[in-house]
């Protein structure tokens, strides 16, 4: 099938070497640029994303604030400053049966309770203030992958005993083992350390202090109660609607990772907006490149063409000849561009790294994309031989055999 063209169409090209190659080598480097820099982006962002949401949950569900709304008539005087009310600490109502719920729908990987209160950490002479977090450790570890973050000890919570960030263990002088005083109100608690963790933000680290649920309910004040819940979902970019979904379902304040990280979320989409610019430009630079090269290739083979036409060619047949042209530049570009996308991607994973010792982020090539971009590279190298095609089939015979 399409055997004449076939032939025709590789014949022209290897006639034309040079030219041939050049326009090869111009769709790699674009076919590289575009899918190193996709694979450089997308490892960035899964690093970001990773590092961001390590230490907190995708939604979280909490009560709303209890500061009464004033609505005031118009035409009425307004303060310019209302005091809020003093938050009381509060349970969540219902919430194993609400977290029963939540773990039956699709979409949610994990539901974890906490509670949250403020305390004071002391050991001797050394105080700090501390956000104590009461969590079911296994439930827990399955929304931000605790376990994953302990840097010294064993992380474990048994009554009695505590996890610290690593930063406040240092203000306080704590070791794995040793023991240190909470102190919530009036009562003092004291508890042994049993893993030290890195959350990944300083100020996590020089805050938090991990305890089980039931005696952080006992500190609080809360027997059998929860503050907020935590889930987390399959997929990170469907917070936003769960969020307001359950909003609009539940009398709580729900928040997904979206609204919390605003600023990171505008800096991903700019990202995102960046890349597609970056692609489409590549694109445009590719196809005018391919198009270039094939109108001197119809000018340069007007005598052939002629030839061919007066033996018989169709007009169909010759742009079928163009348009194979175009299809084996932009496939031959798309693996040799690629082949040379995965050489830049590993050497960025092997030469740099950070003040660490160790690779910036992890940057793969999935198949999938390095599919998509050879797939694409492609049908530009066939749109971009429209054109030539066309003039060459509209060449007439005879003249441009006298040419």
């Amino acid at each position: 099938m399409l055997a004449f063209e076939r032939r025709v169409a590789l014949r022209f090209l290897r006639e034309g070497r040079m030219q041939s190659l050049l326009i090869v080598v111009g769709v790699a480097a674009g076919v590289a640029v575009v899918t190193y820099i996709s694979a450089l982006i997308g490892g960035l962002q899964a690093s970001t994303l990773e590092k961001t949401l390590g230490a907190q949950a995708h939604v979280t569900i909490r009560l709303r604030d209890d500061t009464p709304r004033l609505d005031v008539a118009p035409g009425a005087i307004a303060l310019d400053r209302v005091q809020p009310r003093e938050q009381r600490l509060r349970s969540l109502a219902g919430w194993p049966a609400l977290m029963a719920d939540l773990e039956r729908r699709p979409g949610v990987a994990a539901v974890s309770p906490m509670v949250s209160t403020a305390g004071l950490g002391l050991r001797g002479t050394a105080s700090a203030s501390v956000a104590l977090v009461g969590v079911e450790l296994d439930r827990y570890d399955r929304i931000v992958r605790l376990r994953d973050k302990v840097v010294a000890g064993t992380a474990r919570l048994a009554p009695g005993e505590a996890i610290l960030g690593r930063d406040l263990a240092a203000d306080l002088a704590l070791g794995v083992g040793d023991r240190f005083t909470v102190r919530t109100g009036d009562v003092d608690t004291t508890l042994r350390v049993t893993a030290l963790v890195d959350l990944g933000v300083r100020e996590l680290n020089r805050r938090t202090v991990y305890l089980p649920l039931r005696s952080a309910q006992s500190l609080a004040g809360l027997p059998g109660g929860a503050t907020s819940l935590d889930l987390r979902l399959d997929d990170v970019w469907t917070a936003g609607t769960l969020a307001a979904r359950l909003s609009a379902q539940l009398p709580y304040e729900v928040e997904g990772w979206q609204q919390a990280n605003a600023q990171l979320v505008s800096a991903l989409n700019a990202q995102s907006v960046s890349t597609g610019i970056i692609r489409g430009v590549v694109g445009i630079v590719v196809v005018l490149g391919i198009a270039s090269v094939l109108v001197v290739s119809v000018v340069q083979k007007q005598r052939e063409i002629g030839i061919l036409r007066a033996m018989g060619a169709t007009r169909a047949q010759v742009q079928r000849v163009f348009l194979l042209q175009g299809a084996v530049v932009g496939a031959l570009g798309s693996v040799l561009g690629v082949a040379l996308a995965w050489a830049l991607i590993w050497a960025f994973t092997r030469y740099v790294r950070g003040s660490d010792g160790l690779p910036l982020f992890s940057i793969s090539l999935p198949p999938a994309l390095a599919l998509q971009v050879a797939v694409a590279a492609t049908v530009a190298g066939v749109l971009a031989a429209v054109a030539p095609a066309r003039r060459a089939a509209a060449l007439d015979p005879a003249r441009a055999i006298r040419l």
